[in-house]
């Protein structure tokens, strides 16, 4: 049996956040990746938007976070050399019935500290974005995008600068969570038993099944995973918008199907929404139309035929239809009795966004021991 102080299980964003974050405060960290590269699951299948922290609740974890981590991350590309453009993002009204749904963010956006937004008129909407059709919209400037592997790329030479290792094709399979220390069972060419002090659960996707999977830790503080997949679709030719654009949210706090940017200025659209029993991530082209219907609401001269499949993502939701969203749950052992233990659940989006700000969540609750909680408890930060 091999010795360790700290684990992360999961290499996309979050883990590679909490990884860093924990070796700069001096842990030594070993990071276990199933996959044979980082990054290759939620971190490599979502849209590369920067959040400002207008859709969520008050009060919450996702929206503190996410304010938080916006901060902490345009920060970290500025110093770390990381692709990234402030750009910007619209929200529009397209019909009359809409425009209350803009006066509800603006105030949500204040209560969560985002106080950037600016209301414009169809007119002032149409000037900064040409060929955009809408009744008003939102502006919301602090929004941005990222070329996300860079900032993967940077999390993980960060953390390994102060000597945090990522083992690759190393699932863990299962172990015994106790008041001394965790010991995991690693599988892959070379199974081994590594006994660790601090643990953190941080394998998107996974960490539901995988913390069922922890002999110790109580089954009532592992919550239902769900899954829920969104299409995005390719825009061929050039985009003519220089920032995204999103529809107003839905009565059922779906954002709709939105326009967003790459690093190079390629636009696609998505994600559509369906809650899914497996895991696929194949793209239906014959969702298109759909595509296309909703897409034209604010952008009414996109070409027919403009539209080609481009990639699926998978949420991990801990919701189910019909049920409030989840917030995020940064479970340590205030709450399920594991000492060492911190359980990332629901961490979807703004997950990339607030992957800084979860990290620094994450090192307080393992510094604070069995006795702590989250810093400020959802008060500061």
């Amino acid at each position: 049996m091999e010795d360790a102080d700290c684990v992360v299980i999961g290499a996309g964003v979050v883990g590679l956040a909490v990884a860093r974050a924990l070796a700069v405060a001096g842990r030594e960290v070993i990071v276990l990746e199933a996959e044979n590269a980082f990054g290759t699951g939620i971190s490599s299948r979502h849209s590369e938007v920067i959040h400002a922290g207008i859709y969520y609740p008050p009060g919450s974890w996702r929206a503190q976070l996410c304010v938080r981590g916006k901060a902490l991350l345009y920060d970290f590309c500025a110093s770390h050399g990381v692709a990234h453009r402030r750009c910007g993002k619209l929200i529009v009204a397209t019909a009359a019935d809409e425009l209350p749904a803009l006066q509800v963010l603006m105030q949500q956006a204040r209560a969560n500290g985002v106080d950037d937004l600016v209301a414009l008129s169809a007119a002032e909407a149409t000037e900064l974005e040409p060929a955009l059709v809408c009744h008003a919209a939102l502006l919301s400037p602090s929004t941005g995008i990222i070329d996300s592997h860079g900032l993967m790329l940077a999390l993980l030479g960060r953390a390994e600068a102060h000597g945090a290792a990522l083992a690759l094709c190393s699932p863990v399979l299962g172990g015994q969570v106790g008041s001394q220390a965790s010991v995991l069972e690693i599988g892959g060419q070379t199974p081994i038993r590594l006994r660790a002090r601090s643990v953190v659960n941080a394998a998107g996707l996974d960490a539901p099944a995988l913390a069922r999977k922890l002999r110790g830790l109580p089954p009532a503080s592992v919550p239902q995973d769900r899954l829920a997949k969104g299409s995005y679709f390719s825009l061929s030719g050039a985009a003519p918008f220089s920032r995204l654009v999103y529809p107003a949210p839905s009565a059922s706090g779906h954002l709709g199907v939105h326009l967003t940017l790459d690093m190079g200025g390629q636009a696609r659209f998505g994600p559509s929404f369906a809650w899914v029993e497996a895991r696929d991530y194949g793209v239906d082209p014959a969702e298109a139309d759909a595509f296309y219907a909703q897409v034209r609401r604010y952008w009414p001269a996109l070409p027919d035929g403009a539209l080609q499949p481009g990639y699926a993502g998978l949420r991990p939701k801990i919701h189910g239809p019909g049920q409030a969203a989840a917030d995020f749950r940064i479970d340590g052992p205030s709450l399920h009795g594991v000492p060492g233990l911190v359980n990332l659940f629901g961490i979807e989006s703004p997950g990339m966004t607030s992957s800084l700000a979860i990290a620094e969540q994450v090192v307080a609750l393992l510094a604070a021991g069995a006795g702590g909680g989250l810093v400020g408890h959802r008060q500061r930060f």
